[in-house]
């Protein structure tokens, strides 16, 4: 088992973080997300993708599996799917914030839903974190002052927050809410959903950056 990066078209801050993250990972490229590849030392083997973003100036010597554009599924979905299919125990999503909108909201909900599925995925992009929550207790570090939200995709039961300015307590919060926007780090963050699902977005340390 191991730990896979996959390399998406959105914007990225190349942070000593984010250095630190990818070190060491086997890492597929899925489209565009190639020209992130040597800024981050990262030699993919697996280049996927329809090629349709892609401008050339990259990837030379990484093997293609190239797709039809007309698909049902993403350029990244096939990239997590080839990770996990050679073993991965966990994806970081690297590329998936930014750029345009549509493909910002398809890579949250793949990330839910191949945690739901048992499919750990993360996204990173060197200052902000997106971590899906399941129902139950998580823990997340973060230090202290660091900003966070909940992002809801359907009524959340039984929702806690604590470590944060803004605490719950088992509060049930309709998906029409903002609640859970725009909170703040006062210790570890501690998160317990009842029902639901919801994405946490969290900022990196500004000091580990």
């Amino acid at each position: 088992m191991s730990r896979f990066t996959v390399l998406l078209a959105g914007p990225i801050h190349v942070t000593p973080r984010l250095l630190s993250e990818v070190a060491g990972t086997r890492a597929i490229a899925a489209d565009a997300g190639i020209a992130h590849a040597a800024r981050l030392g990262l030699h993919p083997e697996l280049w996927v993708g329809d090629f349709d973003s892609h401008e050339g100036g990259a990837g030379e010597g990484v093997p293609r599996h190239e797709w039809p554009r007309d698909k049902d599924r993403t350029d990244g979905e096939i990239a997590i799917d080839e990770a996990f299919a050679r073993g991965a125990s966990s994806v970081l999503l690297v590329g998936a914030f930014g750029g345009r909108t549509d493909h910002v909201f398809s890579h949250l909900v793949v990330a839910l839903r191949e945690s739901e599925a048992g499919r750990p995925v993360l996204l990173f992009d060197g200052l902000e974190w997106g971590v899906p929550l399941r129902p139950g207790s998580q823990s997340l570090p973060a230090e202290a002052g660091a900003q966070f939200s909940i992002l809801k995709f359907s009524d959340l039961r039984g929702l806690s927050i604590r470590g944060a300015r803004f605490p719950l307590d088992r509060v049930d919060i309709p998906f029409t809410s903002i609640l859970t926007q725009s909170n703040e780090v006062t210790g570890e963050i501690e998160i317990d959903l009842g029902e639901g699902r919801a994405l946490l977005l969290l900022q990196a340390d500004p000091a580990r950056r």
